[in-house]
């Protein structure tokens, strides 16, 4: 068995590029540096350093055990982690819309089970507005929907452009009504494009309703309508149309966490871990914004 303090060691003399730097890096003397390279050496049976007087060098294989080192280490402190969290239990009822439903969020809830084998999850997929009706109402722990419009309230994980999709080969006359494919009432999506046609006097029409992104998106891919989708739910045989195409623009959308008051431990602990989503959504054309810069 090789020791991982000799290995954490020889990894430090290897990056730092000598043994005064790798011993002021891990805290010990330079003589005891150069102890453990030894004994390293001695229980490998391998000459893992070049010795100069102005520079230290890996041998082949001392090159070769450099990978599998940081590797080993990498998974000592994985397994430190893990045993370090704290022992949580019980049930968390959690929503989420559909946007991050089916792509990044199982995931990370593969992550936090594997983390806290002893918490069940509950998942609803469904609208911003009705989730954080079933939060206000006791019925989930935590949300993750889009902010409505006009409110701070939750804590904002990421932004990301609003954006008018349609089909590839959808053809829009500059001054024809425009046909909308929209989630049904007291979406975020919904009111914001209804809002923007209103403002602008664009003339439009619902076409089609549906109480799923899937439903939307579909009746856009099938040439029915345009919808509003946010720039990452935009899927191959779809098209974003904007202002040359003669639609008003779009806001920003804002995704954030909610949160019952005084949540039980492992509810606290979810959403922390669910704040991890912004550096997993994909970035976009349109820019995608995170949490804290301005649109």
């Amino acid at each position: 068995m090789l020791e991982l303090d000799l290995l954490r060691t020889f990894v430090a003399v290897a990056e730092c590029g000598g043994f005064r730097r790798a011993a002021e890096r891990l805290n010990l003397t330079q003589s005891t540096v150069s102890q453990q390279i030894k004994r390293l050496e001695l229980e490998t049976g391998r000459s893992l350093f070049r010795r100069n007087t102005r520079a230290v060098a890996l041998t082949d294989e001392g090159d070769m055990l450099l990978g599998d080192a940081r590797r080993l280490l990498q998974l000592e402190e994985a397994v430190r982690r893990r045993l370090a969290a704290p022992q949580l239990s019980g049930v968390v009822r959690l929503g989420a819309v559909e946007e991050v439903a089916g792509d990044s969020l199982p995931p990370a809830l593969g992550r936090f089970a594997r983390l806290h084998p002893n918490v069940r999850l509950e998942v609803e997929v469904g609208v911003s507005a009705e989730l954080i009706e079933q939060l206000d109402a006791d019925r989930l722990d935590v949300v993750l929907a889009k902010r409505p419009w006009g409110t701070s309230r939750g804590r904002l994980v990421w932004r990301e452009p609003l954006v008018w999709a349609a089909s590839e080969t959808f053809d829009l006359e500059p001054d024809a009504v425009l046909p909308l494919a929209l989630f049904r009432e007291h979406s975020v999506s919904r009111e914001a494009a209804l809002d923007a046609c209103r403002n602008r006097e664009r003339p439009w029409r619902i076409v089609y309703t549906s109480p799923s992104l899937t439903g939307v998106r579909a009746a856009a891919l099938a040439g029915l309508a345009v919808t509003p989708l946010p720039a990452s739910a935009v899927v191959a045989g779809l098209r974003v149309l904007g202002e040359p195409d003669g639609l008003p623009p779009l806001p920003h959308l804002e995704f954030a966490i909610f949160e019952r008051p005084r949540p039980a431990p492992a509810a606290t602990a979810l959403a922390a871990a669910l704040a991890s989503l912004a550096q997993t959504v994909p970035e976009t054309a349109g820019g995608l914004r995170r949490a804290g810069t301005r649109n």
